[in-house]
């Protein structure tokens, strides 16, 4: 879709001109550190999104464990255990290259969510990664994120979507699964086409054996 000139935005006054000045609660609840009221939005959430960029561009990636699984080592850093996964390491990859991070945190039933800025490391010290283990499997890598922003985003965008509101949500059924997913984009290469019924079949059993 091409843009018409007059109707492109190319620069920050034109922006700031159109969407006007932050309110005063927008400006002050940036805080360059992990301010005791934002805890417990932390450590309540068992979701979060990674942002990370690196030499092939962008790339956001889930992280999921029980509630607190991400912790707060002191008020200037956090701790991130990663667990087994596709072995991509996307998020990984792009650290080694440019360590800054983004981090969305969600709370099931919470409108409000949490964003955090800030520089990561990736650590391999065998008791940093004990310290995370679960079900007697220790965290893979640790990412230490050197903590720059936080802030809590309102719940206008929680709102609208209503994404805790179980009636809107459609049903599975009517979305594809996960080896109909691969089947459709193994087709026409050059290795033969991922059987996806085969996949869904044994995909239960796999992932239990798997998750840690």
């Amino acid at each position: 879709m091409d843009i018409a000139p007059e109707h492109r935005v190319t620069d920050a006054a034109a922006l700031a001109a159109l969407y006007g000045e932050p309110g005063t609660a927008s400006r002050r609840k940036e805080v360059p550190f992990l301010h005791p009221a934002y805890h417990p939005l932390i450590q309540a959430s068992p979701f979060a999104a990674l942002a990370t960029v690196g030499p092939e561009g962008l790339d956001v990636s889930p992280r999921g464990d029980p509630a607190g699984f991400i912790t707060i080592e002191n008020p200037h850093t956090l701790l991130l255990p990663d667990r087994r996964g596709n072995n991509r390491i996307d998020s990984l990859r792009n650290v080694l290259a440019d360590p800054r991070v983004a981090l969305l945190f969600l709370v099931p039933g919470t409108n409000e969510t949490l964003r955090v800025n800030g520089r990561a490391e990736i650590s391999i010290e065998p008791a940093l990664c004990q310290r995370f283990a679960m079900d007697g499997k220790p965290a893979r890598s640790v990412l230490v994120i050197r903590v720059e922003t936080v802030y809590f985003q309102c719940a206008r965008a929680l709102l609208r979507s209503k994404l805790w509101r179980p009636e809107t949500w459609p049903e599975r059924a009517s979305l594809p699964s996960t080896g109909a997913l691969l089947q459709g984009l193994t087709q026409g290469q050059a290795e033969p086409p991922i059987d996806g019924a085969a996949y869904d079949q044994g995909l239960p059993e796999r992932q239990a054996a798997t998750l840690y």
